[in-house]
């Protein structure tokens, strides 16, 4: 099941699409933006992550900008409601009590596709802050169309590489959680190096969460399951919930694009972890 609206990662195209959590279910990955491969021998997706010199600029990313057909409304609301609800990356700290008002629990989410899991998920927890992740025009248009719909006030964008904005735009220990909904799988074994959830980026996005944060990741790739639940149990920042699947909890939304696939039979894995506590 693959979503057309979150198709990411980098494959040898001239265009493309957001570094984060790629080919979500109807809506689907960015910034960041989801999974990993089996083991930390994986290949590294360029330099590391926290890198700043030129060669970093060319590590392989996890999507590929496509340009894509954006729709009248998509595009009136990227231009209407952008400049309001739109945060500029910058390699600088992000002040969420500035951004959005207030002090809340703030949950990014990478790769949030065409935004209709991320826009439920926002009513449902008016309490929570969410900060969006997403690289193409269409979904973040898509996104910004259902913020003015439904009026919602805690819900912020970064258009930009996930990556970037976690490395640079997250202090550690800030985040209450993490979603990366069935981020591109790169489902050809000579791309897998492009999917998201490699070590390096797993190593630093554990490092922005809080002690006792979350990490949710869900996929409905079996083999993408499989090597980010050893990604993910590699991490010593992080602790699984469960043995090894969670049922699928009760904030994520069924998108229809997944309820059709779940109707076709296709099964979808939800793996949530715990940022392991400070040590005393």
């Amino acid at each position: 099941m693959t979503d057309p609206g979150k198709a990411s990662g980098a494959a040898p195209a001239p265009s493309a699409r957001v570094d984060g959590a790629a080919q979500q279910p109807a809506d689907r990955a960015a910034g960041a933006p989801a999974a990993d491969g089996a083991s930390r021998s994986l290949p590294l997706p360029g330099p590391p992550y926290g890198s700043t010199t030129p060669e970093h600029d060319r590590r392989i990313r996890s999507y590929v900008l496509r340009q894509g057909r954006i729709t009248n409304a998509q595009q009136r609301a990227h231009d209407a409601l952008l400049p309001q609800f739109g945060v500029p990356y910058r390699a600088g700290l992000l002040d969420a009590h500035d951004v959005f008002g207030r002090t809340a629990p703030l949950i990014m989410e990478i790769g949030f596709g065409m935004g209709e899991g991320t826009a439920q998920i926002a009513q449902a927890h008016p309490e929570n802050d969410y900060l969006g992740i997403e690289v193409h025009n269409p979904g973040v248009g898509s996104l910004l169309d259902r913020i003015g719909r439904l009026a919602l006030t805690n819900v912020r964008i970064v258009q930009h590489d996930a990556v970037e904005v976690v490395r640079d735009m997250i202090a550690p220990d800030r985040l209450a959680g993490v979603h990366v909904f069935f981020p591109d799988p790169w489902h050809k074994k000579r791309h897998h190096k492009r999917r998201l959830l490699q070590a390096p980026f797993v190593s630093l996005l554990a490092s922005r969460i809080a002690p006792g944060g979350y990490l949710h990741v869900a996929t409905d790739w079996a083999d993408y399951a499989q090597q980010v639940l050893a990604v993910l149990g590699a991490e010593p920042l992080l602790v699984n919930t469960v043995e090894q699947y969670a049922p699928r909890p009760a904030y994520r939304p069924l998108t229809r694009f997944e309820q059709r696939g779940v109707r076709l039979g296709h099964e979808v894995f939800d793996l949530v972890f715990r940022r392991r506590a400070a040590a005393a």
